[in-house]
């Protein structure tokens, strides 16, 4: 009888042919099976520096973030001089946004190390990213020191000056990177460059930049996936259509995101809607000072509130009062988008309301990873999304009417008068002289707050125009920042308006800037962005507000802030009739102080600035989106209902 020979194993496969298949696999972007096999590298031999960096690289593409950290750091330890490891530690710390801690890291590598384009340029990102940007732009001065004509640092440059206010110095910066090459950033880096040249006023300049960019969406496809100053595109632009298709390409970038696990349950076995926000402007900003009072007035017998936060902590007084306002206050400004999508997931959110779109420090592609059932964006960004994974845009009747349902990814749901709330709580306007802010005594004011780059050249024309026609009027600008105003004085110089008919208003706190602004006699608004918060704070300090409105988000908020305040007849279908009607009111000083007295009137009676009402009627809306998914009904418009009901 013959012994049974064993089977013969197979040989293993060596590291090294592991680690080369692991790099073939990172070239093809296949990153899941790139980790398996370098983890498997590692593991047949540890120690192995150049699976390990690997690895920790593939880690950042597959969000394993802590992963990255970790193992870049026993990299290090062995190495400290390794400059790879470094910046691999530093890019996951960026991703969870811990951007000290990524600064730190690199500043932890030794100087005779840090010789490269690629070191200097994670520094400046990392210090630009806490907002360090003077730092920032001697970090990307260096990165430029090594090589000149690296687009990147050009461009986030430019962003560091722009924050700065250094606008001029911003578009020098955004147009060497465009002249460099950007590939597929143009189309945000031609954003960026005519909104720092609108902030600055420089129209010759800027409109060639606003037409480059109509041409670039309109070579967008379907499939297209770009990023973009979103902004731009939703506040210069007056075409709906042009700013669904951008904002769709831009979140097409997260199409392959896969929605976080999250427990299937049965109704709301919680008791109460379980409601999130989801901002980074939890503090002294626009968006908060509006919500304020709804956050305050929630229901909690009813709505079990959360607020996801990733923004700064500034302990001001409107930070203070949010958190104690809100039930759940969840600092997130360390995690990663996965993991704050995990953390919303876990915490059962029935509806998630993100206060950001698409502005500045946007946290949209969390809500990619589809952590709550219902998802609605509302309040901060004039626009649409784009995005695959919001059920709802928050409006009203006028701002969002259901018959620009094609200008939104977002289904339209409608609150019953106004959707901006509004904090009857802002500080009220304390008497104040026109002497004391420079303005005559016996001149129509005519107020124009809004800021420079909403001034365009067909703006700029009207408003000369009811110069010339109202010699008895003077207007009354926002003095935002130094580099506008020289280019604003060239124009009405150019149109033959004299100087001396503009008065020009420093930037100053939220109460003292209430109280000069009710010395106007009229605000005259833009367009095609309105005026959003400054036009309620007109409306509050009993200045009546004259407007006209557009197809857009933008270009219609005055008039739903009109219509919230029964001013209706200050709605204007076009420029003609918007010119005539500031001209008529300019020459009836009877009706500025009726219109005035109804203005104040409206603070304590009108839904504009009824703030616990608005709440209720918001609590009816996010109820009706709420009943219709546990009831498995699709998501459908929601028409404004009856003020007061569910």
């Amino acid at each position: 009888m013959s012994k049974s020979r064993k089977k013969p194993q197979p040989r293993p496969v060596p590291a090294q042919d592991l680690v080369q298949r692991g790099i073939e696999l990172a070239n093809q972007a296949r990153w899941p099976e790139c980790v398996l096999a370098l983890e498997a590298a590692v593991k047949r031999e540890p120690g192995q520096v150049v699976a390990q960096l690997n690895l920790a690289r593939a880690y950042l593409y597959v969000s394993k973030l802590d992963e990255a950290v970790s193992l870049a750091a026993e990299v290090r330890r062995a190495q400290p001089q390794l400059e790879l490891a470094a910046l691999i530690q530093a890019e996951a710390f960026n991703r969870m946004q811990r951007f000290a801690e990524a600064q730190a890291t690199l500043l932890t590598l030794p100087e005779a190390s840090r010789t490269t384009k690629a070191y200097w340029f994670s520094l400046g990102y990392a210090q630009q990213l806490q907002g360090l940007h003077q730092l920032a732009i001697e970090s990307f001065m260096k990165a430029l020191s090594i090589r000149m004509d690296d687009a990147q640092s050009h461009y986030c440059m430019g962003l560091s000056f722009f924050e700065m206010n250094l606008k001029d110095e911003a578009c020098e910066c955004f147009r060497t990177a465009l002249l460099m090459g950007l590939d597929a950033q143009t189309i945000r880096a031609v954003g960026a460059l005519a909104f720092a040249e609108r902030e600055t006023c420089q129209w010759d300049q800027s409109e060639p930049h606003l037409q480059q960019l109509r041409d670039l969406v309109a070579a967008l496809t379907p499939d297209s996936a770009v990023d973009a100053t979103l902004f731009t595109h939703a506040t210069l632009m007056d075409d709906p259509l042009h700013q669904l298709s951008v904002a769709r390409a831009m979140t097409n970038r997260w199409r392959t995101f896969q929605p976080v696990d999250r427990r299937t349950v049965a109704g709301t076995p919680h008791g109460r809607i379980r409601l999130g926000y989801l901002s980074g402007d939890f503090h002294a900003h626009a968006t908060c000072v509006l919500m304020a009072e709804v956050f305050e007035h929630h229901d909690k017998n009813r709505f079990e509130v959360f607020a996801y936060s990733h923004g700064p902590d500034e302990r001001s007084i409107m930070r203070t009062r949010v958190e104690s306002a809100i039930e759940h206050f969840i600092d997130t400004r360390s995690m990663s988008s996965l993991d704050m999508a995990r953390r919303i997931a876990d915490d059962q959110i029935d509806v998630l309301i993100d206060l950001k779109g698409h502005t500045s420090g946007n946290r949209l592609e969390v809500l990619a990873y589809r952590p709550a059932p219902v998802q609605a964006t509302f309040l901060a960004f004039p626009g649409t999304t784009g995005a695959f994974f919001m059920d709802y845009i928050i409006g009203d009747a006028v701002v969002t009417p259901l018959t620009h349902a094609a200008h939104y990814s977002e289904k339209i749901a409608q609150m019953p008068v106004c959707y901006q709330p509004n904090d009857r709580k802002r500080p009220l306007p304390r008497p104040m002289q026109r002497a004391d802010v420079g303005l005559p005594e016996d001149a129509v004011v005519l107020c124009g707050f809004n800021q420079p780059y909403k001034i365009s050249p067909q703006v700029m024309d009207v408003w000369c125009a009811l110069l010339h026609d109202t010699p008895h009027a003077v207007l009354w600008l926002l003095d935002w920042h130094s580099q506008a105003r020289p280019n604003l004085e060239r124009e009405f110089l150019a149109r033959g308006v004299e100087l001396n008919r503009v008065h020009w208003a420093p930037r100053m706190d939220l109460a003292d800037h209430l109280s000069r602004m009710s010395l106007a006699d009229i605000f005259i608004d833009t367009w095609p962005c309105n005026a959003h918060t400054t036009a309620s704070d007109a409306l509050w300090a009993g200045v009546p507000v004259v407007t006209f409105a557009g197809d857009t988000f933008a270009s219609r908020v005055a008039s739903s802030l009109l219509h919230a305040v029964g001013l209706d007849d200050l709605i204007c279908d076009g420029l003609t009739e918007y010119q005539h009607t500031i001209k008529a009111l300019a020459s009836d000083p009877a009706r500025r102080a009726a219109l005035r007295a109804a203005l104040l009137q409206a603070r304590e009676t009108a839904p504009l600035f009824d703030s616990e009402k608005f709440t209720r009627d918001y609590e009816a809306l996010l109820h009706r989106m709420h009943t219709r998914h546990i009831q498995g009904l699709p998501v459908e418009p929601l028409a404004a209902a009856v003020s007061g009901t569910v």
